[in-house]
């Protein structure tokens, strides 16, 4: 991707990114955008088997809550399809003990596979009383978002053209100082900034001056973040990935 196409990251973290990428149409950044929330499988809980529930809960929220526990996955370990188990079995307080409640959290999931375990070690399951506890195994299948929500490890991605700001002048002196909102990156003497660095408001960027704002053609600031089953950069490359092999599938296809 690198080699192909110029990208260059304005804030990164492992689970949230801004980067803008140019010399790709809008059409090309859009496969990206769809490629990371349908096309890149990561695992989910599908099945539960309850061994014990004696909570205030059904055997069905507690299901839906497991689905949506982001679990780790790594690349290229795992086939569309496969599965690995989880259990929890978490009871709760004593009579002796002076708490009310035991709180069942993601990081007391164990996982029959080290690779895939819960992203978040603090995720709430439910609240256990005395006398309360709570066994299921789980079976977690990898998947596509395309196939159901829960297997989407971006949980929010989007792009906006990078735009370039000219000065064209200065307001007249009677002129309304008004704000000028602004979201997104701005390139500005060849620096990109990002337009919360003057809290979107243009008119505090450049005081008294009036501007024109204009797209750069097919140049694209994506803002990305992930739920934790993979890093920002895994999941940008693993999408690439896809849109590469659905070109080589559709190639093959019309040479047959």
């Amino acid at each position: 991707m690198a080699s192909e196409y110029d990208v260059e990251f304005v804030e990164r973290t492992d689970r949230e990114a801004r980067f803008l990428v140019r010399g790709i149409t809008p059409a090309f950044a859009n496969g990206i955008r769809r490629a990371m929330i349908a096309d890149v499988p990561t695992f989910s809980v599908d099945e539960i088997r309850v061994v014990e529930n004696s909570s205030v809960m059904f055997d069905e929220q507690i299901g839906l809550r497991l689905g949506l526990v982001p679990l780790t996955t790594p690349a290229d370990e795992f086939e569309i399809g496969e599965t690995v188990t989880l259990a929890l079995d978490v009871e709760g307080p004593s009579r002796e003990e002076t708490t009310e409640t035991v709180t069942a959290y993601s990081g007391d999931i164990v996982s029959s596979d080290p690779m895939v375990e819960p992203a978040d070690e603090n995720i709430p399951i439910i609240d256990l009383k005395a006398g309360q506890r709570l066994e299921v195994e789980a079976d977690a299948v990898l998947d596509r978002g395309r196939e159901h929500a829960k297997h989407q490890g971006g949980v929010a991605v989007g792009y906006r053209h990078l735009q370039h700001v000219n000065v064209v002048g200065d307001k007249g002196e009677f002129a309304d100082d008004e704000p000028h909102i602004l979201r997104g990156v701005i390139e500005e003497d060849g620096e990109l900034v990002a337009t919360d660095e003057f809290d979107h408001d243009l008119s505090t960027r450049y005081p008294g001056k009036e501007l024109e704002v204009e797209d750069v053609q097919n140049a694209f600031v994506f803002h990305v973040e992930t739920d934790g089953s993979l890093s920002v950069e895994d999941l940008v490359l693993r999408a690439v990935d896809t849109l590469h092999d659905r070109a080589d599938e559709l190639r093959e296809s019309v040479q047959l």
